[in-house]
Parts: structure tokens; C-alpha cells; sequence
């Protein structure tokens, strides 16, 4: 199809090895999720565009290989791969839709458990900080601050950070989530973030930071009080 062509396929295939199989593999960095490479590869594909046709010549050298194989002209031999494309690329899109919404009867890669349960020095532990209105309306500005980017500004998990993130962050004004739960184990989650989670909470593994890095204990626990309030829950309690 030409040199022209050749180069941007070869560029898009490199930058995808490197954001799936080098940069999680780097000290200190995670996953990147599948809507973010797939953001990078369009910017690529938008850089290559933009560069092959600042110029007539260029224009043509990069679009003519692709207009002569879509409508068939002077491709000669590769008559039968034209067909062959056209036919494979439907089938591939369909295959892959197929795959990632059909439900699998195949047991888990890794054993699962219904929770993660905490560690037993986190457990039952009650919210030393006086709940204050003063305290609450701080522990909203810390969630301002640091948590709101994904968890939302309403605490209802849709913040300007939350479409990037698989699985979503944690909806606290469903009743079903924070709700559930006692302040200990949301010390915990904040504290220890995603990769404090064991292997057997892989369904609840996310890309929140372990914020004991950035965040002393108060502030943690004004947090709590504050994400409570927000989203109009009461914690759980033993009693």
C-alpha cells in the first residue's frame, strides 16, 4: 500500500505496545485503562492526518493507496485481498462485541471473595474525630480536594475523572454502598487505596491512590464524616 502508509501503521503499533505492555511495567504506575489508550491512539491517528496531508503531495500519497484499495482500482493481484478485508473487518468488529458482552461460564481466573474483608487491626475501629458540623464541613473540603475528581462533587461517583476508571468509582449516595458498610472499613479503603486490596477482591480493584501517602489520619476521618453527610447516609454500626 505504500511507504506512505506503512510508516503510521508501524508508529501506531509501537505506541500501543508501549501504553499496554511498558508503561504499566514501569516502577510505581498501573494499568492504564482501555478508554485512555484508546484517547492516545486517536490523538496519534489525528497527529499522522494532520501531517500527511500539509501538502498536496503528501495528500496523495497518503490517501491514494487507501482510495485505490477501497474502490478496487489498479490493485491487480490484490483483488482478493480487498474482498478479503472488507469481508474479515465486519466479522472481527462483531467478534469482539460478542466477546466482551457474552457471559462466560468458565470459573475465575482468581479466586473471589464476596468482600474483601480488612485486616483485623482495621476492624470495628469508630471514628476518633468529634463530629462536629465544623469537622464535617472540613472533612467536604479534604473530599473537595481530593476525592471528588472521581467520586463526583454530588458523591454520586460521576466526577469529571470517572469515565476513565474500570470499575467506576463507588456511587456513596446509593444506599447500597457506603451505607453498607462501617467508618472503620472506609478508613481502610482510603488509607490502603486499589493495591491494598488482596487478590481474592479482584472484583473490587480500582486505581484509587493509597492516600495514607498524601492524607495524615484526620483528615481520613473527616473525610469519612464528610462523605457521609454528602451523600445523606449513616454508617453502619455493630449495633
Amino acid at each position: 500500500m505504500g511507504g506512505a502508509l506503512v510508516k503510521p501503521i508501524i508508529l501506531l503499533v509501537a505506541v500501543y505496545l508501549v501504553l499496554k505492555f511498558i508503561v504499566p511495567n514501569i516502577p510505581g504506575s498501573a494499568p492504564l485503562p482501555a478508554s485512555l489508550i484508546f484517547l492516545y491512539l486517536m490523538l496519534v491517528s489525528s497527529g499522522i492526518v494532520i501531517f500527511a496531508t500539509l501538502s498536496g503531495e503528501s495528500k496523495d500519497a497518503f490517501w491514494g493507496p487507501i482510495q485505490r484499495f477501497m474502490t478496487g482500482e489498479n490493485i491487480g493481484g490484490l483483488q482478493a485481498l480487498r474482498y478479503g478485508v472488507l469481508i474479515l473487518f465486519p466479522l472481527l468488529v462483531g467478534w469482539q462485541t460478542y466477546g466482551s458482552t457474552a457471559q462466560s461460564d468458565q470459573p475465575p481466573a482468581e479466586n473471589r471473595t464476596i468482600h474483601p474483608a480488612p485486616p483485623g487491626e482495621y476492624t470495628g475501629l469508630s471514628n476518633p474525630v468529634a463530629k462536629t458540623p465544623e469537622n464535617i464541613m472540613q472533612g467536604k473540603g479534604f473530599y473537595a480536594a481530593f476525592c471528588s475528581p472521581c467520586h463526583g462533587g454530588q458523591f454520586d461517583g460521576k466526577g469529571p475523572a470517572a469515565r476513565g476508571f474500570n470499575p467506576p468509582p463507588a456511587n456513596f449516595s446509593d444506599p447500597t454502598t457506603i451505607a453498607m458498610l462501617q467508618e472503620s472499613y472506609l478508613f481502610w479503603r482510603i488509607k490502603k487505596g486499589g493495591v491494598g486490596l488482596p487478590i481474592e477482591g479482584m472484583p473490587w480493584k480500582s486505581a484509587m491512590p493509597r492516600w495514607e501517602v498524601e492524607l495524615p489520619d484526620e483528615w481520613i476521618w473527616k473525610i469519612i464524616m464528610g462523605e457521609y453527610d454528602g451523600a445523606h447516609q449513616s454508617p453502619r454500626t455493630w449495633e
